[in-house]
């Protein structure tokens, strides 16, 4: 799969074994464009807010502390659907505490240009992002 955010271009691979009915899913929404924006309480990430999406799956391979370069999805429950990238130390959080996302894809590539991103998504704002087969 391919990420690309804004002009760059990050290779990623889903997590099948894993997350088999999350990749299942997100496959099927594919080409999937949106914009992301930096977190508010979760640390060094980057988010997409989807408010009621629903992708029909329930938890698998959840996780409240991923490391750079995996990419969540958090199925709705104490907060919206949301998918979230980590480019750094991350604890995946609402107003409402606590969240774990379906560790579903991680991006394999480029991982320090992840991390220049994330924090101009912080300054500058909201950069478009598209995920490709």
């Amino acid at each position: 799969m391919k990420i690309i955010i804004g002009e760059h271009s990050f290779e990623a691979k889903f997590e099948t074994e894993k997350s088999p009915a999350t990749c299942a899913a997100f496959e099927r929404a594919m080409p999937f464009a949106s914009q992301i924006v930096h977190v508010r309480w979760s640390g060094e990430a980057v988010w997409i807010p989807l408010g009621d999406r629903d992708f029909a799956v329930g938890f698998e391979d959840a996780t409240a502390y991923p490391a750079p370069g995996q990419v969540l999805l958090y199925p709705r429950g104490k907060s919206e659907t949301e998918i979230l990238i980590a480019y750094g130390s991350v604890h995946f959080a609402s107003k409402a505490g606590t969240l774990a996302g379906n560790h579903f894809a991680t991006i394999s590539s480029d991982l320090e240009q992840l991390r220049q991103i994330g924090v101009a998504t912080l300054w500058e704002g909201a950069k478009p992002i598209r995920f490709e087969k």
